[in-house]
């Protein structure tokens, strides 16, 4: 695979994956990524992500914040707090489809390795959060309620991945997300 092969981000991902479960977060130099990606260079490696950290988390934090965002917003102006952060729910489970289950088992065994790793996905989770609260406030949902209610979204969709990401699993994200957020809220009802 040569320098000129599209993808190249898409490679580096999977190289830095493979390596990370073959060797070790901390044993794995990006000059190695690099060239696993298919003798790409660690400028090519710098182009795409700030440190070996972000190669695992980058592109998704931004796209899922994103998505999770423009779905509250999309949702009716009816919906409740938690009805909205549900829409935004189902929009990033959506682009957790069977054929990337793989990778997500393999990521969260090489993320729970790593306490650099794991402190990186506590950041990941906090951004996605902060992503809903965001767009509940532009929705008109004052404090603290659209905090709680994006801290509910992303405690849902965590408890949820890490379900799908069994290989055990056969349940989508969609519908794990959904029942995870069905069971806070039977919970809070159970609070006071």
């Amino acid at each position: 695979m040569g320098r000129w092969e599209p993808n190249s981000r898409e490679r580096l991902v999977r190289a830095a994956l493979d390596l990370f479960a073959e060797q070790g977060y901390d044993a794995t130099t990006v000059n190695q990524i690099a060239e696993r990606a298919g003798g790409l260079t660690k400028m090519t490696f710098f182009r795409h992500f700030s440190d070996k950290r972000e190669v695992l988390f980058a592109a998704g934090q931004e796209i899922h914040g994103r998505l999770m965002a423009d779905a509250i917003a999309a949702a009716p102006g009816s919906a409740s707090p938690l009805q909205a952060v549900a829409a935004g729910l189902e929009a990033v489970a959506a682009t957790f489809t069977d054929d990337r289950r793989e990778f997500a088992v393999r990521l969260r065994a090489v993320v729970a390795g790593s306490s650099e790793l794991r402190e990186r996905a506590l950041s990941k989770r906090a951004a996605l959060a902060e992503a809903m609260t965001g767009a509940l406030r532009r929705r008109g949902v004052p404090d603290p309620a659209a905090g709680l209610a994006a801290e509910l979204g992303a405690h849902a969709f965590y408890s949820a991945f890490d379900e799908w990401a069994d290989p055990a699993n056969q349940q989508t994200l969609g519908g794990l997300a959904r029942q995870a957020l069905d069971e806070l809220r039977a919970a809070i009802a159970t609070l006071d």
